[in-house]
C-alpha cells in the first residue's frame, strides 16, 4: 500500500496551513499510508480514541478538555491516547500545547506540530492532499490529450502513428499531458486523474522531427499539467478481419478497466487517407452528447424498429 512519512507531509503543508514543529522529532519519519481497515478519509480526524486517526488533530474542544483534568487524570488519558496507533499529532486553532502532551510526544518519539488554522479546515486540506499522494496508481504507455475538455488517452501498438496525431491535435488547439508513459492514480471511487512523469513533462516525440518541446513550440496553452481520464481511443492496424470484428451497433458500450474503474474505450481502425484527428475530435463530441442522454446508435435503432413496424401494420390492415 502507498505511504509517506510525516517529514514530505510537513514540508508540502508548512506554508499553507502554518505548521510549526513542536516536538518528536525523532518520530519525523513515521509513515502515514492507507489499507483495506483504514481509508484515507478515516487518516485525519478529531481526537478519536475508538477508531484512531493517523493522524490525530486536537482542536479547541479537545485541548480545552485536557486542560481541564487533573493532574493524575491527564497521565491516564494521555497514557491511553499513546497505545492506540498514530503517525502523529497535530494542535490546530492556534491552542497553546499542553506541556504534558508535549513531553508525552517527545517521550514517545511521536511528532507534535501545531498549526494556527481552525481545525476543520486544516483536515480538509490534509485529506485532500493525502488522497492525491496515497493514491493507488499504475502506468499505461500511450499518449495523453486533453480534447474538448475531456480526458483522452491515445493508445495503440508503436508506429501505429499516435505522436503524430497528437501532434495534429494539438495544432488544432487541444491540449497535451503526457507522450509515451501516463501516470494514472484512482483519487476517488470512478475517478482516475492522468499525470505526466517529470522527465516527459513537456516533451513529444515524432519520428522524422525527434523530441518537440510543445510547450516551447506551442505555447503555455498547449500543456496542461494533469486531466481526469474519460476516454480511451485505441488504434489498430486497419484489415479486412479487423473491419469484420468491430461491432458497429456495440461500440458505445466497449469499455476497458483500469485500477478497477471502467473507462469508456473507442477503436478505431488506422488506414491510409483516414483522418485522424476529425475521427478523434468526433469520438470525444459523441462521448459527451452520451453523457447528456443523446446515444446515436439507439436513436437509429429506434427509428428502425419504428419504420418495421409501421410496414408490418401496412402489410397487415386487419
Amino acid at each position: 500500500m502507498p505511504s509517506i512519512t510525516v517529514r514530505k507531509l510537513y514540508q508540502d503543508n508548512r506554508q499553507k496551513l502554518n505548521l510549526n514543529w513542536v516536538a518528536g522529532s525523532s518520530g519525523i519519519d513515521n509513515l502515514i499510508g492507507t489499507d483495506d481497515q483504514r481509508p484515507t478519509l478515516a487518516l485525519v480526524g478529531h481526537l478519536n480514541l475508538i477508531h484512531p486517526n493517523s493522524l490525530q488533530v486536537l482542536g479547541v474542544a479537545e485541548c480545552d478538555y485536557l486542560n481541564q483534568l487533573g493532574q493524575d487524570a491527564a497521565r491516564e488519558a494521555l497514557e491511553q491516547l499513546f497505545r492506540l496507533p498514530m503517525s502523529a499529532i497535530i494542535v490546530a486553532n492556534g491552542q497553546p500545547v499542553p506541556a504534558a502532551l508535549k513531553a508525552a510526544c517527545e517521550h514517545q518519539r511521536v511528532p507534535l506540530i501545531a498549526s494556527s488554522q481552525a481545525s476543520p479546515y486544516l483536515m480538509d486540506v490534509m485529506r485532500i492532499y493525502l488522497a492525491r499522494v496515497l493514491a493507488v496508481s499504475t502506468v499505461l504507455h500511450g499518449v495523453f490529450l486533453d480534447v474538448l475538455e475531456v480526458g483522452v488517452l491515445i493508445t495503440g501498438d508503436s508506429a501505429m502513428g499516435k505522436s503524430e496525431l497528437a501532434l495534429e491535435l494539438i495544432s488544432r488547439g487541444h491540449g497535451l499531458v503526457a507522450d509515451d508513459a501516463v501516470d494514472l492514480f484512482r483519487i476517488g471511487p470512478e475517478t482516475l486523474e492522468g499525470r505526466c512523469p517529470d522527465m516527459l513533462r513537456d516533451f513529444l516525440e515524432v519520428r522524422g522531427l525527434g523530441i518537440l518541446n510543445i510547450r516551447t513550440v506551442f505555447g503555455e496553452t498547449a500543456i496542461r499539467p494533469k486531466k481526469i481520464l474519460k476516454l480511451i481511443i485505441h488504434l489498430v492496424k486497419a484489415t479486412d478481419q479487423i473491419m469484420q470484428d468491430i461491432d458497429r451497433l456495440a461500440i458505445q458500450s466497449e469499455t476497458q478497466e483500469v485500477l478497477n474503474v471502467k473507462i469508456r474505450k473507442v477503436t478505431i481502425p488506422v488506414a491510409a487517407g483516414r483522418n485522424l484527428g476529425v475521427l478523434v475530435e468526433t469520438a470525444v463530441r459523441n462521448y459527451i452528447l452520451q453523457l447528456r442522454g443523446i446515444d446515436s446508435t439507439r436513436d437509429f435503432i429506434e427509428r428502425q424498429t419504428r419504420m418495421l413496424r409501421e410496414q408490418e401494420n401496412a402489410a397487415d390492415p386487419d
